[in-house]
Formats: structure tokens, C-alpha cells, sequence
């Protein structure tokens, strides 16, 4: 999915003033302030200032969403662009300082939130980080069973940028990588294919909602095969963008 322009450049200087946003938890009980407990709206029932969006919160809570991983992109993006309108610089022109920054930095969290749910990897990433308490990246590593080809290709590709690309041996090991890389390619789709099936069973074992002992063995189980496929998409996706550079 492409990029889409941020809504803060989309708004003209008429834009309504739009409605307290709901979905947004806030950084803490106490109004900034005034001081006032905080009860579930992301300003002050009292001085109605805006309110700082906590470190603490996740960014499916930003969104309203449970922690499910066959989102819809729609209403994902419509949601975005509702809370959106919220932070817009516009409404904050004539605040105070605080009120400026709490808003800017609300919508920089909005922003990042948004770049990192509307991806299907990096949902799945940004949830098994939550989920197992890891905050290091996914560490990439090869599929076993391709490890084997893998140094084989490596040795071709070096084998190709070493080799007068014009000549016969340069388009001979050419179409090796191109048929090397169309293979890889066809398993990263495999894994993503799996993957989708591995979001289906967490979403529905998240659905039922049951503490027994056999809800968290299978809750362990779908994390690790999630993180493995994961670690090994990374790996085989990274290739295959050297693959097409070197031989683009």
C-alpha cells in the first residue's frame, strides 16, 4: 500500500473544529492543568485542554482496536484520519506552548502508530513485541532447509559481480539469479501465506477468550511459529532485493 500524505498537509485553514477524540488514551489521570482526574477523554472535562498520550500505550489502543492481526485497512485509515483532525496544528495556533507540543507530539505517536498497524509485518512485529516483552528487533536468519542454496547463491552472486556481464559466462550466471530469484520469491509468498494462516488462529484464540492451560500452550505456540516465519521472510526478502539490484 502506498504512502499516503499526511492529513496535517491534506486540511485547509477552515477545517472545522473537530469533536474530542475518544479513541486516544491519555498519559495520566490528573489534568496537566488543572490538575482534575482525567475520566476516559483525551482532553480535560474541566479546563479542556488536550492531553498528553501516554508512553504506556500501545498502539492498537491508540486506534481503539484489540490486539487482532486481520485488521481492516479501511477503517484503520478512517480512524486515522479522525484522530488526526484532532492534533491538527491548525486548532492549536492561537494556545498556549504546552498545548502546541502535547499536540504535535500526540500526532507524531498518531503517525507512528499508524505507519506501523496498516503493515501486516510490522503489526505482526509490534505485536509479538508486546506480547513476549522484547523490544529488540526480530532477528533474521535463514529457513534451515534453504541454508544449503542460499551459500551456493551467494557464491554465484559473487561469481556474477566479478564477471563481464556482456559475456557469455555474465548471462549465464544472469539467468541463474533470475531463476534463483523467482524461486525465493515464490517461498517468501509461501511464508506469507502461512503467516496470514498463523494471524487467523491468534485472532481467533484471542476471540474465545479462554484462560485455560491448553489456550496458553497454543498462544506460546503461534508466537514462536510467528516469530520463526517472521525472522525467515525477513532473511529470503532480503535477498531477493540484492538478487534485483545486482542483476536489475
Amino acid at each position: 500500500m502506498a504512502c499516503r500524505p499526511c492529513p496535517f498537509l491534506l486540511m485547509d485553514q477552515h477545517t472545522p473544529q473537530p469533536e474530542r477524540a475518544r479513541g486516544l488514551q491519555m498519559a495520566r489521570s490528573m489534568c496537566w492543568h488543572c490538575q482534575s482526574e482525567v475520566t476516559g477523554e483525551y482532553f480535560c472535562d474541566r479546563c479542556v485542554k488536550v492531553q498528553p498520550v501516554s508512553k504506556e500505550t500501545d498502539y492498537f489502543t491508540c486506534f481503539g482496536v484489540p490486539r487482532r492481526l486481520l485488521l481492516d485497512p479501511q477503517k484503520l485509515e478512517a480512524k486515522f484520519y479522525e484522530l488526526s483532525r484532532t492534533f491538527h496544528p491548525d486548532f492549536y495556533q492561537t494556545k498556549s506552548a504546552d498545548e502546541q507540543t502535547i499536540s504535535l507530539s500526540n500526532a507524531a505517536v498518531l503517525n507512528t502508530a499508524y505507519r506501523t498497524l496498516r503493515n501486516p509485518i510490522q503489526r505482526a512485529e509490534y505485536l509479538l513485541a508486546l506480547e513476549t516483552g522484547s523490544v529488540k528487533d526480530i532477528r533474521t536468519s535463514p529457513p534451515a532447509d534453504l541454508f544449503e542454496e542460499i551459500l551456493e547463491l551467494q557464491d554465484t552472486l559473487e561469481e556474477y559481480r566479478a564477471s563481464d556481464r556482456d559475456s557469455d559466462q555474465g548471462h549465464r550466471l544472469r539467468a541463474t539469479l533470475q531463476t534463483e530469484q523467482e524461486a525465493l520469491e515464490r517461498r517468501k509468498h509461501e511464508m506469507e501465506a502461512q503467516l496470514q494462516q498463523l494471524f487467523a488462529d491468534w485472532d481467533q484464540l484471542q476471540d474465545a477468550g479462554e484462560a485455560t492451560s491448553l489456550a496458553r500452550v497454543e498462544r506460546d505456540r503461534i508466537l514462536k511459529q510467528m516469530r520463526d516465519l517472521l525472522s525467515h521472510r525477513t532473511y529470503v526478502n532480503n535477498i531477493v532485493t540484492d538478487l534485483a539490484a545486482t542483476i536489475a
